[in-house]
């Protein structure tokens, strides 16, 4: 087993510059949040939506999946505001029709958790990797603690239940066992979703939200030394 606390799994994990360290980073964001979208999309197919299907989102191919602002103005604005101590991306929403769903209140929690649980999957597998393979070279290392990392602020980040996140639908759908209208309530501020989730990066909340369960998980997977970038 690998000793966690040796290499890279100690110090500030910053995306190197140089061009080909920057491609790779650019495709494991592009292919985890690809896979979060088809999770969500799968399990909609499940619970009596094809819709996902049907617009054929339900694909690795990465051209459908990509959104101008979401997959590249997003990542880069990070990028350039924290100095890229931290980077997030998303891809196009796959489109869920929840008429199609047998039982909205508990379906879309079930869809919307769809996501963020493939991101951590995804981060516990390169952790099991990462603790369990012998020699493992410095660089192998490194993506695999970017891919750990990169995950885990994808899960916890779409967790945030601030509209067009995930957790703001999972928070509506609890609400809707209480009162349907508080449900569709909290949906109708989904347009101003940008604009909200700029101002919670600029109020520096997101670092107080996200830093503690980041911390957690990444000293869990890869042991005490671990860091994150902010």
């Amino acid at each position: 087993m690998r000793d966690p606390s040796a290499g890279p799994a100690s110090g500030r994990q910053k995306i190197l510059m140089d061009p080909l360290s920057i491609a790779i980073f650019i495709l494991i964001l592009l292919f985890s949040v690809i896979f979060h979208e088809i999770a969500h999309g799968l399990m909609a197919e499940k619970l009596g939506d094809p819709t996902a299907r049907e617009a054929g989102r339900l694909t690795l191919n990465p051209i459908p999946h990509i959104d101008p602002v979401g997959s590249i103005l997003l990542p880069m604005f990070l990028y350039w505001a924290t100095n890229g101590a931290f980077v997030f991306g998303s891809a196009k929403p796959v489109p869920v029709d929840y008429r199609n769903l047998r039982n909205i209140k508990r379906d879309m929690f079930l869809v919307s958790l769809a996501g963020p649980a493939t991101n951590f999957l995804l981060a516990a597998v390169a952790a099991a990797v990462y603790r369990l393979t012998p020699g493992l070279s410095e660089s192998g290392g490194y993506w695999l603690i970017q891919i750990m990392s990169l995950n885990l602020v994808l899960c916890f980040f779409n967790l945030i239940p601030i509209p067009p996140l995930d957790g703001s639908k999972i928070l509506a759908s609890l609400l809707g066992f209480l009162d349907r209208n508080w449900m569709y309530t909290l949906l109708t501020f989904e347009r101003y979703g940008f604009i909200l989730i700029i101002l919670f990066l600029y109020s520096g909340l997101l670092y107080k939200v996200l830093g503690p369960p980041l911390m957690f998980f990444m000293q869990l997977f890869i042991g005490p030394h671990a860091s994150i970038g902010f």
